[in-house]
């Protein structure tokens, strides 16, 4: 069913001043004659009239554009019809975002003011140029990455979620475009009038709730995570007839390694991911025992880089994508992976680095309660949720640790709930001492939760645990419940291709599958040749960030040892 469309909400806003940006010089640099002057063989000249569309928010940018003369004006337009200034610029400075290294659509629009003269260079150019010209590229790639760091925090650009704040559908769309980088607002109808009118005007029943409202004014009533992206722009189509290098399955911390590492090598990579780039590294609050990040990043923060790095090096990632199948017949030398829209990718090798899922413990009404009240990560989306409230965390490990540490900065008391009776042999040292000296963390050992109770509407209320030395239950009344209790490897989409698991269900590789007379394994392949396995999902792997990204760049040799020697088709 097509979505409605907003013609008209609200007014234009009156016009106020440009905002200012923060690191204004690094994320709006001028650049010199010379400096231009290199770059004209990656572009083409283009001229502009007073007031012509330059490029337009929703649509797909063209590239970068090169200021040589005249003004440009930058605005914001939203689905409700508003028009807010972002910026000008002029003479010497360069019109992009990071949305333009891939062609994605465009955030704002720029319209000239006046004739202007610009040099164009197109999203593949761009990142010859980011790579050919490396003191030049570290200035353009410093800039955009800030221009989409300023986007977000300003919430400029992107859709409009039209929704209850605490509602466990508009948590489950702000996770997805904030875990994705993408900029987005978000209105609460019992504050905001022009939330309000919309949803007088379109009466959405609750199961309808949020509405989603897209720059130029469709309204998506409660959308699915793929069909928000396909809305805004996000999730590209494959290309026909095309055949890639290297195909990776899921874009965690392996899996971006691997494509930095391909691209950057020259191999043609495509990279698929269900639900956005990171991996379960991606949700981490905050990672401290990862080499050159002494002060600590966050696992979003690091993920972001390398999911940008990829991008510079030309890499497709396509999200949100599910891989529902791997098909290994290798016809005309090709695997072919079958997509949840019924496209299938076509690649010369596969990297499987599709991570592991949440493991869901067995608890009484634990369906019930999932997005309302129970949690398997812990952003500042869900924190905000416990502000000054009681909440439980089941799990005794890093990444149990670091969710701990960070909600009791928002939480007025973490009930750290541990089946075990004590926390040396699976959590990191420095964070058992934080956690230790954290006056609001309670550690509560040898205990499981049983059972969660709670109104269909209000959501979670309580939740009841056990005692597995004494048996004895005791409850308490909370509003979240977060669980870390392992994950179990996302490996079912591999039925039936003849790649090899353990009992656990993680990928057998190298030693673990038989060598036979006309094939060697290599350390990180599968028992199906030219199919290799790396990370979290890799039976015998340490299930570390730092392990992970290193087997994702140790593959890629593997990968041009496979592919110098099978056929090439021609495309």
């Amino acid at each position: 069913m097509a979505p409605d469309v907003i013609e008209s909400v609200a007014p234009s806003s009156p016009v106020p001043q440009v905002r200012l940006f923060p690191r204004h010089e690094q994320t709006f640099p001028e650049l010199s004659a010379a400096e231009i002057a290199r770059m004209h063989r990656f572009g083409e000249a283009r001229s502009y009239r007073d007031g012509e569309l330059m490029f337009e928010t929703g649509k797909p940018g063209p590239g970068m554009f090169v200021i040589l003369s005249g003004e440009v004006a930058v605005t914001e337009r939203d689905g409700l019809g508003h028009v807010t200034p972002v910026i000008k610029q002029g003479p010497g400075q360069f019109m992009a975002e990071l949305g333009q290294l891939s062609g994605r659509d465009a955030l704002v629009d720029g319209r000239a003011e006046g004739a202007v003269e610009t040099l164009l260079i197109s999203p593949e150019r761009l990142r010859a140029l980011l790579v050919a010209e490396a003191d030049l590229g570290e200035r353009i790639m410093r800039a955009l990455i800030l221009r989409r760091v300023s986007l977000l925090q300003g919430g400029t650009g992107g859709p409009i979620l039209i929704g209850a704040p605490a509602s466990a559908d508009v948590i489950r769309l702000q996770g997805f475009l904030t875990r994705n980088g993408y900029p987005h607002h978000l209105l609460d109808p019992a504050s905001d009038k022009d939330a309000a009118d919309v949803i007088a005007r379109y009466s959405p029943s609750p199961q309808e709730m949020p509405l989603v409202v897209t720059p130029d004014g469709a309204v998506l009533r409660n959308p699915s995570e793929a069909d928000t992206a396909r809305a805004m722009g996000m999730l590209r189509a494959l290309a026909k007839n095309m055949v890639y290098d290297v195909a990776v399955v899921g874009s965690g911390p392996a899996g971006l390694s691997t494509a930095v590492y391909a691209a950057s090598e020259g191999l043609s990579v495509a990279v698929c991911d269900t639900r956005a780039f990171g991996g379960q590294a991606g949700a981490s609050a905050r990672i401290e025992n990862y080499l050159g990040f002494p002060t600590g990043i966050s696992g979003l923060a690091l993920t972001a880089r390398a999911y940008n790095q990829a991008q510079k090096f030309g890499a497709d990632i396509m999200i949100p994508v599910t891989v529902t199948s791997l098909d290994c017949s290798r016809s005309e030398d090709l695997f072919g992976l079958t997509l949840d829209d019924g496209g299938v990718l076509r690649a010369r090798s596969i990297v499987i680095a599709s991570g592991a899922r949440y493991r869901r413990p067995e608890i009484a009404n634990l369906d019930r309660f999932d997005g309302r009240g129970v949690w398997y990560w812990a952003s500042p989306i869900e924190a905000r949720l416990c502000k000054d409230q009681d909440v439980i965390l089941v799990g005794g490990g890093n990444s149990a640790g670091q969710a701990a540490v960070f909600l009791s900065a928002h939480a007025r008391r973490v009930h750290m709930v541990i089946r075990g009776g004590g926390l040396g042999a699976s959590m990191s040292r420095y964070l058992i001492e934080r956690i230790e000296a954290t006056p609001n963390i309670e550690l509560v050992f040898n205990t499981e939760v049983v059972a969660l109770d709670g109104s269909e509407g209000a959501g979670l209320e309580r939740v009841r645990w056990r005692s597995r030395l004494s048996g004895e239950e005791a409850g308490l009344d909370v509003r979240n419940l977060f669980l870390f209790v392992g994950a179990d490897p996302a490996t079912s989409w591999l039925d039936g291709c003849g790649v090899a698991v353990d009992r656990g269900g993680f990928v057998l590789t190298g030693a673990a599958c038989k060598d036979d007379k006309d094939h060697r394994v290599a350390p990180l392949e599968t028992c199906v040749s030219g199919v290799f396995a790396v990370g979290d999902v890799r039976s015998g792997s340490v299930k570390r960030v730092g392990g992970a990204i290193g087997e994702g760049a140790q593959v890629v040799a593997a990968l041009h040892a496979f592919l110098g020697d099978a056929a090439r088709p021609a495309l």
